[in-house]
């Protein structure tokens, strides 16, 4: 049972690697989807396009990010100290 519980796993994770694009490949798939809303290739819309798209997936990325920095940092709990003057 422990065993086709770790297999599975491991299958999942090298499935998980395979999904990556390469730079390229993410490049024309984004260029596809921009023409697909009907940009043409050359145009200030196009690289607008293209643009927005790049910064939609780098605020996706910063907001997982800080997600995942939130999971991860220590309980903090500040205690105010109170110093008084000795007469």
């Amino acid at each position: 049972m422990y065993s086709r519980l770790v297999l599975a796993f491991g299958a999942l994770a090298l499935l998980s690697g395979c999904a990556t694009l390469t730079p390229e490949e993410q490049r024309a798939a984004d260029e596809a989807k921009c023409r697909s809303y009907g940009f043409t290739s050359g145009t200030n819309a196009f690289a607008e396009c293209l643009q927005r798209i790049d910064l939609d997936r780098r605020a996706e990325w910063r907001a997982r990010r800080i997600e995942m920095d939130l999971w991860q940092r220590p309980t903090v709990i500040y205690r105010p100290v109170v110093v008084r003057k000795r007469d």
